[in-house]
């Protein structure tokens, strides 16, 4: 019968390949014994029940096996918020926030404006801007209806109201509607590219990850519809990856879009490429 404070060293020790060995194994032993992470440093001497410890050392070996955490406790913070996330979406990542920042910063605080966010997944992007401005109205789509289940539950657990979400691929649910901006981070990733076998990408969905066209075919479709259905003098705000940014940059340009920029994430990859539709007037 081990302490806490063992159960810890013992999970941190058999974890050597995760960058963040000693934090999987106080988060997984939090989940077992539903306490917050203080709680363990407030009494490294309990001793767990027995059946709580044979449960922390099968998590340690499924993480051995390189199951995400995330997974395995079943929520992910993403900007502030605590979000319920499963094997139907991808994990919210910290590089996503860059894509909340930009919105938030780029469009007007003070005005009611309707911004829509496709493929999303857990919900992530549209329930962190709903949950800022409560005066905009956010439209989140996703092909998956098992996604847009779990991140219709996570605006109601969230008691996020001004939020709408419709099933269908990209814009097609949104015929008829404009918005003042739209927001992707859709697949992005060649299919044969060998970070697919590393790490974490291998227990999320490929659906979510993977697009024909080098990575570029979900994208060209966002870029070359999305004029349509966005206001004069709307934005468009994608996510894509480290090395893709001239070739965005390019695609924009091809659909005539205005104010083209793209911006670096906190490791200093270019990650996000936005532009505004041209104003016909």
């Amino acid at each position: 019968m081990a302490t806490i404070k063992q159960l810890i060293t013992d999970g941190e020790n058999a974890l050597p390949d995760s960058d963040s060995a000693r934090l999987d194994a106080e988060l997984l032993l939090s989940v077992v014994i539903a306490k917050p992470r203080s709680w363990l440093y407030t009494w490294p001497d309990h001793i767990p029940a027995l059946p709580e410890q044979h449960l922390y050392l099968e998590l340690i070996r499924r993480r051995q096996a390189g199951e995400p955490v995330a997974y395995m406790m079943g929520r992910k913070e993403f900007w502030d918020l605590q979000l319920k996330i499963n094997h139907d979406v991808l994990i919210p990542r910290p590089d996503t926030e860059l894509l909340v920042e930009t919105a938030l910063a780029k469009l007007p605080e003070d005005e009611s404006i309707r911004v829509a966010d496709l493929g999303t997944g857990s919900g992530a992007i549209a329930l962190a801007l709903a949950s800022g401005r409560d005066n905009w109205q956010l439209i989140a789509t996703d092909q998956s209806a098992r996604a847009l289940d779990l991140a219709q539950e996570n605006a109601k657990n969230l008691d996020i109201k001004n939020i709408s979400f419709f099933q269908g691929s990209w814009l097609a649910p949104l015929s008829g509607l404009t918005f003042d901006a739209i927001l992707s981070n859709p697949p992005y990733i060649e299919k044969n590219d060998p970070h697919l076998q590393r790490g974490d990408v291998r227990f999320e969905p490929v659906h979510a990850l993977i697009s024909e066209e080098n990575g570029l075919a979900d994208i060209h479709h966002i870029i070359s519809n999305s004029p349509s259905f966005l206001t004069p003098s709307g934005w468009l705000m994608l996510e894509h990856g480290y090395q893709q940014g001239e070739q965005v940059r390019q695609l924009f340009a091809a659909f005539s879009y205005s104010e083209i920029e793209t911006l670096r994430d906190l490791a200093g990859h270019e990650r996000i490429t936005i532009g505004r539709k041209k104003d016909a007037r």
